[in-house]
């Protein structure tokens, strides 16, 4: 029985052990035999889910012409894989990725810590704040209230609550873009909203192209539905976009369908003027793409003066080239998992038909509790707390990392909740591993590229302040000294660290 489930061509694995890149050794620094730095390679790659369990590894020849090494080196690698437990194998099925016994299935997401590893662990992973109270409790209340007459139902809205589109539809239009409620429907998050305009116009095979770097999830939400990525860099600092490069790529690869993240993008926490939303807008229209335009970050400005540019519909009145997402996961919590898609009403009709497949509807109460956000100037006041974190969590997390870490560079954005960082020539992939064992976790570089890009970043989201993002720099300080030795096993142990 062959046992595993996906392959990893020669290429591709060259092209992902090659970006993992460190600073060069310095003296009297011993460095690793070619094959412990192979083996070493190979197993960051599949703790990070960037090559998956149960993925049969090239043929010993196929990766030694690939890395132009010897087979020697290949075969030492992957015996040493074997004995870690890394790697299994079995004449005629071939070598194949695995984990030790006893330890987790590495996702491939940004999946949140569980919150029974939060006493040793910093959780630097998930881009994600507490819950603003009272406004969270006042709005499950106001939305039990209005319960009852839904309790009469089936409960199932595949398009949404009504009551709920027209106000959603409602806030478009008072931010200058005339919308109706026949223009909206309410997804699961922002992350259900991608997924579905992704089946209905990105099949297994489509080209997709998205900013290099983007967010980490919607990558591999992409790649699971069998999209190919094309990547377009982003402009350099935080400017936003490179309009020849998207302009060319439009042109040249002609993709189904373009993600971009205009406001406060993330990771980098760029924000795009009216002038590139314009020219991204005109450039779509004339090669056929269908612009998804995610502003979750839109109301997360930090910084008072900060002019924000209409949204990128705003330049598509006719509707026929941008879709936007929305949700209410960053502005306000992450636990309310209600997002939606303004569209072209044929696009919304085509969305609806398509949900019967999938999940019917998003959950009545938690668009009921929106909705009395949305109506009572609840949402405003408790959006205004969230800025107020992050711009506090933002200042002060930039403040001990540069204290820290004075070799690592970054532009401070004026909003979002993410700090893009390059880690002064350290492989973020080994920072996170060596964070793993000193208490802080941290997602690298890579996992927001495509093929193994930004292997010298890491992402560092405004969740934490004080006394933690103090306790969150140290920590990052230890995890560097180890990469920076060429430490590749330890017995550290994480203090216990109480918020």
């Amino acid at each position: 029985m062959v046992q595993w489930t996906s392959a990893v061509g020669a290429a591709q694995l060259a092209r992902l052990l090659n970006s993992q890149q460190d600073r060069p050794a310095g003296p009297g620094t011993r460095r690793p035999p070619a094959y412990r730095a192979l083996a070493d390679g190979i197993r960051l790659l599949v703790l990070e889910g960037r090559v998956p369990v149960a993925a049969r590894l090239p043929a010993e020849r196929e990766l030694a012409l690939a890395l132009s090494v010897s087979r020697t080196t290949v075969a030492a690698a992957y015996e040493a894989l074997r004995t870690e437990g890394f790697l299994e194998s079995r004449r005629g099925a071939g070598s194949w990725t695995a984990v030790p016994a006893g330890n987790p299935v590495p996702a491939r997401g940004l999946e949140p810590l569980p919150p029974e590893a939060l006493g040793s662990m910093i959780d630097l992973g998930c881009a994600a704040l507490p819950a603003p109270e009272p406004w969270l409790t006042r709005a499950v209340q106001g939305a039990l209230e209005e319960l009852p007459p839904y309790a009469h139902t089936h409960g199932d809205y595949p398009a949404g609550l009504p009551a709920l589109r027209s106000m959603i539809a409602d806030r478009y239009t008072a931010r200058g873009i005339p919308t109706m409620p026949e223009q909206i429907m309410v997804t699961t998050g922002a992350m259900g909203a991608i997924d579905a305009i992704c089946h209905l116009f990105g099949g297994r095979g489509e080209r997709i192209a998205v900013e290099s770097p983007s967010y980490a999830n919607i990558l591999q939400l992409m790649r699971e539905a069998g999209a190919r990525l094309v990547p377009v860099a982003m402009a350099e600092g935080l400017t936003g976009w490179d309009l020849d490069r998207w302009r060319q790529v439009l042109r040249e690869a002609a993709p189904r369908i373009a993600y971009v993240v205009a406001d406060f993008h993330n990771p980098t926490g760029a924000l795009a003027d009216e002038d590139q939303r314009r020219r991204l807008v005109d450039a779509a229209r004339s090669a056929g793409t269908v612009l998804v335009a995610d502003e979750t970050m839109s109301e997360l400005w930090l910084d008072a003066d900060v002019e924000m540019p209409r949204p990128v519909c705003a330049f598509d009145p006719a509707g026929s080239t941008v879709i936007t997402v929305g949700s209410a996961s960053k502005a306000f919590w992450a636990g309310m998992r209600i997002g939606w898609v303004r569209a072209a009403p044929d696009v919304i009709r085509s969305l609806v038909a398509a949900r019967a497949y999938a999940d019917l509807g998003t959950p009545v109460l938690e668009q009921l509790a929106v909705n009395w956000l949305f109506g009572t100037g609840g949402w405003e006041q408790a959006v205004e707390v969230r800025r107020a974190q992050a711009r506090r969590n933002r200042d002060e997390l930039v403040a001990a990392v540069r204290r820290e870490l004075p070799d690592w560079e970054f532009e401070v954005p004026r909003g979002g909740l993410t700090l893009w960082v390059r880690t002064g020539g350290l492989s973020g992939s080994r920072l996170a591993e060596a964070g793993e064992r000193v208490g802080v976790r941290v997602p690298s570089g890579p996992r927001f590229g495509v093929d193994g890009a930004f292997e010298g970043y890491v992402r560092l989201p405004f969740t934490v302040g004080g006394a933690v993002a103090e306790e969150a720099a140290v920590r990052l300080s230890a995890a560097a000294r180890i990469v920076e030795t060429g430490g590749t096993s330890g017995t550290e142990t994480p203090r216990t660290f109480v918020a």
